[in-house]
């Protein structure tokens, strides 16, 4: 019982983390370091993930032509997992906490506007391991690699789809990963 007081403990504090990088956004916009803020939701096998973040654009242009190019930003996010069959018993549930920081490639229109796929691959920091009867992780620590594809409108809103992949990259077995299918809300300042 204590473990679970515990978790929750960590996952009340990642949680007050992600409310305050998301009040604070427009202290963060005025002094230049953040772009945008994104809210997430993502089912995956046996499991469901909330997810806010904020970005801070690159402000770089590669492979640029015929209007588009390749730029980027930094993610760095707040998530919170609930996971049924826990230890393999369904109807059991598992709370878990994950920050993470994640470098993007996007290929986009110069304007930023309008369609364009991105990928990336990043680091997170889970509050426990997790484990079910589909899957389970043998670290805290998880790289995150996602592919996405979205649209961009004139108001700026960011809306977009991606798989996002959890995986220790074989550090430590076992090692099954974990797979959401995530869709996106994002507001650029």
């Amino acid at each position: 019982m204590k473990a679970i007081m515990f978790s929750n403990k960590k996952i009340s504090s990642l949680l007050a983390a992600a409310v305050l990088m998301t009040t604070g956004q427009a202290f963060a916009a005025d002094n230049g370091w953040v772009d945008s803020a994104t809210f997430e939701f993502g089912t995956g096998s046996k499991v469901r993930m909330g997810r806010v973040a904020v970005q801070s654009n690159w402000d770089k242009q590669w492979f640029s032509s015929n209007g588009r190019h390749l730029g980027g930003y930094w993610d760095l996010s707040a998530a919170y997992w609930r996971g049924s069959a826990y230890r393999n018993v369904d109807g059991q549930h598992q709370n878990i906490g994950v920050i993470g920081i994640t470098p993007v490639f996007r290929y986009q229109r110069d304007d930023k506007l309008g369609l364009y796929v991105e990928g990336g691959i990043g680091a997170n920091l889970m509050s426990e391991l997790y484990n079910n009867s589909d899957n389970r992780l043998s670290t805290a620590f998880q790289f995150g690699d996602h592919l996405g594809v979205g649209y961009v409108t004139a108001n700026k809103w960011d809306l977009g789809l991606k798989f996002q992949h959890y995986s220790n990259g074989s550090i430590k077995k076992p090692n099954s990963g974990v797979n959401f299918v995530i869709a996106q809300a994002r507001y650029q300042f």
